[in-house]
């Protein structure tokens, strides 16, 4: 877990990282690979990244704030990582299903009622989002943090 800002951005550097890959190859499978070029793959993941950043800075630290104000024991780290997952994931999920609609819109257009293919959207990509969060990005990006980020908050704080 971050133990302060700077760690907390390259946290979240590394879980939107994550997040946005296994989120953009799993919605391209959904609507289909075949229009996909790799020139156009690389600019939506640049710009999903940027707005999924953005999002998660806005939506962290109210998720933060909800995860420790209810009622679990806080004192093993795995309760805390998932009461934080299950306050954010949602509220991204929100987020990002409006901005993939979005996106879809415009690049392939939508059929049907827009209201309806955002619901069927959120449930879609929550039900990748939570396990996706809870036992792949989320753990990598700890042991990510804690192997190669803290040592160097250490050995900085060292050479002081």
């Amino acid at each position: 877990m971050p133990s302060n800002k700077k760690e907390g951005i390259i946290f979240g550097l590394f879980m939107c990282f994550g997040m946005v890959c296994i989120m953009t190859l799993y919605n391209t499978a959904l609507h289909g690979f075949s229009s996909v070029t790799p020139g156009s793959m690389a600019i939506q993941f640049l710009i999903t990244f940027s707005v999924a950043f953005f999002a998660e800075s806005l939506v962290g630290t109210a998720a933060r704030k909800a995860a420790l104000s209810l009622p679990y024991d806080k004192t093993k780290e795995s309760n805390i990582i998932v009461a934080i997952a299950f306050c954010m994931v949602p509220v991204m999920v929100l987020i990002m299903s409006g901005y993939g609609l979005i996106l879809t819109s415009i690049m392939a257009g939508v059929k049907g009622n827009l209201f309806k293919a955002y619901l069927k959207l959120v449930g879609l990509n929550f039900l990748v989002a939570l396990p996706s969060q809870l036992l792949i990005v989320g753990p990598i990006s700890r042991r990510l943090l804690k192997k190669y980020i803290k040592p160097l908050e250490k050995k900085t704080e060292l050479n002081m």
